[in-house]
């Protein structure tokens, strides 16, 4: 029985690409500090709508990753929403504001 070398070394260098490939970070993923980061920035969104006299009563949610906050929920009216789009972009860390908000 005589083995060939060469389907060895073509898996084991299919093998290396995959083992690397698998360690890459691709854009569904975050760093343990973007994580941490994005955990601030929410916290810190929901505490100025908190603070903000037209919001703080309402119910949104906020998400954030990679710095982007998405908003979503229920507000009353256009300007509400507008609002909320204004009171989260001066939040420190914010690269950009997907407004999901729907008026009812």
């Amino acid at each position: 029985m005589r083995l060939s070398f060469k389907p060895f070394a073509a898996a084991l260098a299919l093998g290396s690409m995959l083992a690397l490939g698998a360690c890459a970070e691709t854009s569904n993923t975050q760093s343990t500090g973007q994580y941490l980061d994005d955990t601030a920035i929410t916290s810190k969104v929901k505490a100025k709508i908190l603070q903000d006299e037209q919001l703080k009563v309402l119910q949104i949610g906020v998400t954030t990753y990679n710095g982007k906050v998405q908003l979503s929920g229920f507000v009353d009216n256009a300007a509400t929403k507008a609002r909320a789009t204004q009171v989260v972009r001066t939040v420190e860390g914010v690269t950009a504001v997907e407004n999901d908000l729907v008026v009812k």
